[in-house]
């Protein structure tokens, strides 16, 4: 701060001018609505706010596409770390149950799967690109997003829902793993 002139024996502080920061994280997602209808693979279907009564929801977006089985092993990684805390992770697919049968393959039995055929929830969260990775809190605002893969953002969102439940961070791509190339996804 620099001061300005001076004023009754005191200079008062004029601000300094600071160039706009960038956002921590390149999704700008928006809280969804909590009344939304959120269905599972399994056919049960239930208001985001009800999915949210107990738990936070750690949630790996996929796009409906088959190139979306890519992230399984990552979300897999994220998944056994936040399993056992406050967070109930699942993926969604925004598709049918047969399509995200296709994609998930033996996944679908380790976790559960969110069904989002018309993109309520997608659309809901304002996410314009997937992949995505999201903390929905348990008042369901969004502690965290990160859209497209970039192991550096899904790191940042991994920490913040660890930091929440006072759990171990999952390293979504530790050395010697296998991931896929950054790429800004696929749009919604």
């Amino acid at each position: 701060m620099t001061w300005g002139p001076s004023v009754g024996g005191r200079a008062p502080p004029v601000p300094e001018r600071r160039e706009p920061q960038a956002l921590p994280f390149p999704a700008v997602a928006k809280n969804p609505d909590p009344t939304l209808a959120l269905s599972t693979s399994a056919g049960v279907t239930r208001s985001l706010d009800d999915w949210t009564t107990m738990f936070h929801l750690c949630l790996v977006i996929l796009p409906d596409r088959p190139e979306a089985a890519r992230w399984i092993p990552v979300a897999e990684r994220i998944f056994d770390v936040l399993g056992d805390s406050d967070a109930r992770t699942a993926y969604v697919v925004p598709s049918t149950a047969p399509i995200a049968e296709r994609i998930l393959e033996g996944a679908s039995e380790k976790a559960m799967v969110f069904l989002d055929p018309d993109r309520v929830l997608v659309n809901g969260l304002g996410l314009t690109h997937l992949p995505a990775f999201v903390h929905i809190r348990q008042d369901t605002s969004v502690g965290a997003a990160a859209e497209g893969w970039n192991a550096v953002e899904w790191q940042k969102v991994a920490k913040e829902i660890s930091g929440a439940m006072a759990w171990s961070v999952p390293d979504v791509a530790p050395p010697g793993s296998t991931v896929p190339a950054t790429t800004a996804g696929w749009a919604v």
